[in-house]
C-alpha cells in the first residue's frame, strides 16, 4: 500500500485484494493517519480486484472513524468501474452500503474540492 499526501487529503493506494489478510493493515493506516491529525482520507481502491466481507468491514469503521473525528473519507473507483461495477462497487452495492460513501472516479476528483462525487 502507497500513501501520499495531496494538499489537504491523505491517499492510501491499495492493490490487488482488500480480505481478511490486508484489511488490518489498511485499517492500520487510516488509523495512524488520524493519529498524525489527518483527518481526510482517500482510499484509491482503483486496483483491487477482490474485497470480501472483512474488506468491506473495515471500509465501514474508516469511515466511522473519519466521521467521529471531523474527518472525510472518499473511495477511488475507476469512472467506467464506479458507473458499470468494478468488484469493489458491486459488494458495496449488493451489501447495500454503496450509497455511504462519496465514490470518485480518480485522485484527481477525489482531493478536488470542487469536484461531485459519483451517484450511488
Amino acid at each position: 500500500m502507497a500513501e501520499c499526501v495531496q494538499g489537504e487529503w491523505t491517499v492510501l493506494h491499495i492493490r490487488g485484494e482488500l480480505d481478511l489478510m490486508t484489511s488490518p493493515a489498511v485499517r492500520q493506516s487510516v488509523h495512524d493517519a488520524v493519529a498524525d491529525g489527518r483527518h481526510d482520507v482517500v482510499l484509491d481502491l482503483s486496483e483491487v480486484l477482490f474485497c470480501d466481507s472483512s474488506g468491506v468491514g473495515v471500509l465501514i469503521a474508516a469511515r466511522r472513524l473519519m466521521r467521529s473525528c471531523g474527518g472525510r473519507l472518499r473511495l477511488i473507483l475507476p469512472a467506467r468501474g464506479a458507473e458499470e461495477g468494478s468488484h469493489v462497487n458491486r459488494v458495496l452495492a449488493t451489501l447495500g452500503v454503496r450509497r455511504l460513501f462519496e465514490v470518485y472516479p480518480d485522485r484527481y476528483a477525489a482531493v478536488d474540492e470542487r469536484s461531485r462525487p459519483l451517484s450511488a
